[in-house]
């Protein structure tokens, strides 16, 4: 992994050009570059509206810039942001919000002599009905689309009505979507706010030149303190490069030109982790590594109103279910980063998760499965094609190994990510690799994908899975305000969906960081959000 000299010359000047930008700065409060927080996104941000929030590129760079009414802390809790408490009515229908009264804009000039002013409800209230916009046509606007009205009572009183009840909105409240943002300035640039934006976050918008480098810099009005009283954020400033190539971004951590890595990538994971997904003893004088539960769960998906007859049996879909060994897959395909999905569809740290509801390993059982199928049928070579792409096709290859010594013909099949995102939409295949990434914290965004009347391509629902008694407990969970009974609901209907397989669970993800060692306070949630406000140097 070396870098030709061209791009080695172009990082040190654009890590040079950073640093000398964010010195120059006229804050009064301008410090040493100790406190800037370096990192690099592969992926280009598109924009830094919140309304079109959508990737983790995105969504990462407006979470510093902007707040919402409320905010998701790092056990999926949801906590008070610029409201300060709210309550939520029997039916589930009604929400009602008080808001601080100490949050301000970041400062721009169209604010007029005080460059700034506070939050007020009705800032809120256009925000919300903005993503309802056609023209604009955000990517936020389904969770809004339940929206009956928004009222702002007063100047710190906001009411939101449902059209239908959803225990899970003010969970969807936490989606950097519902942003707060000024109406003033969101007219004035219009399309153009994508790269002027004002929030009333911890960081406030410096500068922006695109697939080069990006920078944000302390905003000394933040609202938020630490326990102490010490406002947040502690970081002066924060600097994105954008190294297209992940094995450059993994040198320049190495060298100690980035601060942070996310994820871990096969052109990199056997250098720094072990086997066993520990960090190799080279690294660790110099390096940090943390991992949790990520809400995101890998699987395999039956299209069951396939014509063929093996996607249409249940005997084979539980055969290939049970003819493949996760845990070793884990090991040897992914150093041990990820959870073996012997659960069911929905992943590890959400509730409704349930361990003992899935599949675990047991060759026997599908060959006897297989045997059934070849009886019943008088089909003796039944076969299967599994649809993946690249980035996948030594999982697959793996699963096809496994299973072709139960008896069943196994093909891969790899085509472009865009190709099998169409064909899967459109009933296309009748096998196909796909993973699912939660929207919101809540196990009801997982089991979305089974109910009846979401069937692609108008809804997520690929497989085409359907049960009345799925569809009476997924409508069922809409007006059940207890938790509790709630979960309980979840698990059900998820162990509804195993016993009829039209999925082969993989493996439940994790999320994977990198820092330097003097980096402290850099957290990890299963919503793989990058929380910066409370993150310091030493």
């Amino acid at each position: 992994m070396i870098l030709n000299l061209d791009t080695t010359t172009k990082y040190i000047l654009l890590l040079l050009l950073v640093s000398l930008f964010i010195s120059c700065g006229n804050d009064k409060n301008t410090k040493n570059l100790n406190q800037v927080f370096r990192y690099n996104e592969h992926k280009n941000i598109g924009s830094l509206d919140p309304a079109f929030a959508k990737g983790n590129a995105d969504i990462w760079a407006v979470n510093q810039l902007f707040n919402g009414l409320v905010q998701m802390d790092s056990d999926l809790n949801v906590q008070p942001s610029v409201a300060k408490n709210w309550s939520i009515s029997q039916d589930a229908l009604t929400y009602s919000f008080s808001l601080r009264d100490d949050v301000y804009f970041h400062k721009h000039k169209l604010f007029g002599k005080d460059s700034t002013r506070t939050v007020k409800a009705s800032d809120f209230e256009y925000s919300l009905f903005r993503n309802c916009n056609e023209d604009l046509a955000s990517s936020g606007s389904w969770v809004v689309n339940n929206i009956y009205d928004i009222r702002s009572v007063s100047e710190d009183s906001l009411v939101i009505k449902l059209k239908s009840a959803d225990p899970s909105f003010i969970g969807k409240l936490t989606m950097k979507y519902c942003s707060v943002v000024p109406k003033e300035i969101v007219e004035h640039f219009g399309t153009d706010f994508r790269a002027n934006p004002i929030g009333t976050g911890p960081f406030k918008f410096k500068r922006w030149e695109e697939n080069i480098k990006l920078v944000f810099r302390k905003n000394n009005n933040y609202f938020e303190k630490d326990n102490s009283g010490e406002r947040l954020p502690y970081l002066e400033a924060i600097a994105i490069t954008f190294l297209p190539d992940k094995q450059s971004e993994f040198l320049q951590f190495i060298q100690g030109n980035l601060d942070f890595l996310n994820s871990l990538d096969a052109s990199y994971q056997d250098d720094i982790l072990t086997s066993k997904g520990e960090l190799r003893a080279k690294y660790q004088a110099n390096i940090n590594m943390i991992r949790g539960p990520y809400l995101n769960t890998e699987y395999l998906a039956f299209y069951m109103d396939s014509e063929t007859t093996e996607m249409q049996s249940k005997l084979i879909r539980q055969a290939v279910n049970y003819g493949f060994d996760r845990q070793k897959m884990m090991t040897y395909l992914r150093n041990g980063i990820g959870i073996p999905a012997n659960g069911g569809f929905i992943p590890k740290g959400l509730p409704g998760y349930n361990a003992t509801i899935g599949y675990t390993y047991n060759p026997e059982k599908s060959k006897a499965l297989i045997n059934q199928f070849k009886t019943e049928t008088s089909i003796n070579a039944p076969e299967i094609t599994i649809t993946t792409t690249s980035n996948y096709l030594n999982f697959c290859e793996y699963i096809q190994r496994e299973l072709q010594k139960t008896g069943l013909i196994v093909n891969v099949d790899v085509i472009p990510a865009s190709t099998l995102k169409g064909a899967k939409a459109n009933g296309k295949l009748n096998l196909f690799r796909a993973s699912w990434v939660a929207d919101y914290p809540d196990a009801q965004n997982y089991l979305s994908l089974y109910y009846s009347e979401n069937f692609a391509p108008n809804g997520p629902n690929y497989t085409h899975f359907k049960s009345d008694t799925f569809n009476k407990l997924y409508t069922q969970s809409f007006t059940e305000t207890n938790t509790k009974t709630r979960e309980a609901l979840y698990s059900k209907m998820d162990s509804i969906v195993m016993q009829e397989a039209p999925i082969v669970p993989l493996y439940y993800d994790e999320v994977v960081r990198f820092t330097r060692k003097n980096v402290t306070n850099l957290g990890i949630n299963p919503i793989n959000m990058l929380e910066l406000k409370r993150v310091t140097k030493k």
